[in-house]
């Protein structure tokens, strides 16, 4: 029987064990990130749609009073905000996946000085709807480049990536 394997995320700790993959935060990061998530990500998204709201106000008022740059720079990024809640409204902040409710492990590597690498796992809850769990790797200033690699060779020796 395999032990369980660890690396590290972006704010704490992901845990590969035989029935299910759990992730645990630790230190400053890990503790502000519990304080603006929690669990859910419903929060966050409720705050990026009230600004997106906001931004569509101030559009609205620099179009009435024919101020095109502003109207294009609010609306624009009212628009971009209210996509981006829209899109990741299927996202989950669960910390604990079963591993026989995954459909799919995906790994999206970084893009130099722009994202950072993450897995991106697909899983049924328990009320049968299917979320993706993002999963945040440590990055450059964090030794992110050897620690992407220890987390991709540990999720294709579980199995998890098939490649």
């Amino acid at each position: 029987m395999k032990t369980e394997q660890t690396f590290k995320t972006k704010t704490g700790f992901c845990h590969i064990l035989t029935d299910k993959i759990v992730l645990t935060r630790d230190g400053i990061v890990g503790n502000v990130a519990e304080l603006t998530n929690g669990k859910s990500i419903y929060r966050t998204l409720a705050i990026y749609g009230v600004f997106a709201i906001f931004m569509l106000y101030y559009a609205y008022q620099s179009f009435v009073n024919q101020e095109w740059f502003w109207t294009i720079m609010f609306g624009g990024i009212g628009i971009y905000l209210i996509y981006n809640v829209i899109k990741s409204s299927n996202y989950s902040a669960t910390p604990i996946i079963e591993r026989n409710k995954i459909k799919n492990v995906e790994f999206k590597p970084a893009k130099k000085f722009l994202t950072r690498s993450y897995f991106k796992v697909d899983f049924e809850q328990i009320d049968g709807k299917i979320k993706s769990r993002l999963i945040m790797l440590p990055g450059s200033m964090n030794n992110g480049t050897d620690e992407t690699e220890k987390a991709l060779e540990i999720m294709k020796s579980e199995g998890l990536i098939k490649k």
